[in-house]
């Protein structure tokens, strides 16, 4: 808009139509100029989060084959303990050899009968909490599971978001657990809600021809927006969908944990059945998303 400047000692004597003229013309110029141009921003969709089928999960993007002579402690995290992990468990986890080692390829968490402290047990857990999280994809954990009353495999994960939303707001899923006495039943679990005392879970519980404890065993878990698939071995047998849990937060990343707690009020404590030391093998974890 132009602005029409008056010296000192001038005088200029413009006709109202003139006047009238330049004011509307400069109003309309105005106006123009501040009309917003659209320039909306576009949505761009996070990678892999389109659901395709298991086969098509071609591109290694992470991974571990604990094929070294020690832990990789880029990658994992040992979390440590006794305070019974809200399930009123037995073990105490530590970082030593006793109860988290490499051999053979593998890595191998062993639960023991040996003191700690004030626990009758030792075990190990292992996290990629602040190395490594997850989210749209295919996570595979090929592993050998142990077995027993009162032994507690799992291969689960935690939404990495857990120090600002806590437990089960940041959301939990379980690809795998399993009550050491009843070894032919595979469990897969998603926790969610708005707080403690607003705890709910869903999922499944499969029941194989086989102890699973006898060979390896590929257990795996596919996420895409809005959707999580189960598969043992490749095949599928159980999915969660958006519509199945409010608030939904598995859209969001997560971290991996393996760990074999020892009691508690999953399958109980041991008994005099139990045989101990008791062994989770992982020959790798390997986490794939498609091109």
């Amino acid at each position: 808009m132009k602005i029409l400047s008056i010296s000192k000692g001038q005088t200029y004597r413009l006709g109202v139509g003139l006047l009238l003229a330049l004011s509307l013309g400069s109003c309309t110029e105005e106006k123009k100029k501040n009309v917003p141009t659209p320039n909306p921003t576009p949505t761009t969709p996070v990678v892999n989060e389109e659901a395709r089928d298991y086969n098509q999960y071609t591109t290694l993007a992470w991974g571990d084959e604990f094929d070294a002579g020690a832990l990789d402690q880029t990658k994992w995290v040992y979390e440590q303990g006794g305070s019974g992990w809200g399930n009123n468990e037995l073990q105490n986890y530590t970082n030593s050899p006793d109860n988290a080692f490499l051999t053979g390829g593998n890595l191998v968490i062993q639960a023991r009968r040996q003191q700690s402290g004030s626990n009758a047990y030792t075990s190990a857990r292992l996290i990629t909490k602040g190395k490594q999280s997850f989210q749209y994809g295919r996570l595979d954990v090929r592993a050998k599971v142990p077995k027993g009353k009162g032994v507690w495999p799992a291969i689960w994960m935690l939404g990495a978001d857990i120090d600002q939303n806590n437990w089960p707001r940041c959301g939990e899923i379980d690809i795998m657990e399993l009550r050491g006495s009843r070894p032919k039943e595979l469990l897969s679990t998603m926790h969610f809600g708005n707080s403690t005392t607003d705890h709910r879970y869903k999922g499944t519980t499969q029941v194989q021809a086989n102890d699973l404890s006898d060979d390896f065993h590929i257990f795996s878990v596919v996420r895409s927006k809005d959707q999580l698939r189960f598969f043992l071995d490749g095949q599928q047998y159980y999915t969660f969908t958006g519509s199945d849990a409010s608030p939904f937060p598995f859209n969001n990343p997560f971290f991996v944990i393996l760990n074999v707690a020892i009691g508690g009020d999953f399958d109980g404590n041991p008994d005099a059945s139990t045989v101990l030391p008791q062994q989770m093998q992982v020959d790798y974890v390997r986490y794939y998303q498609y091109k």
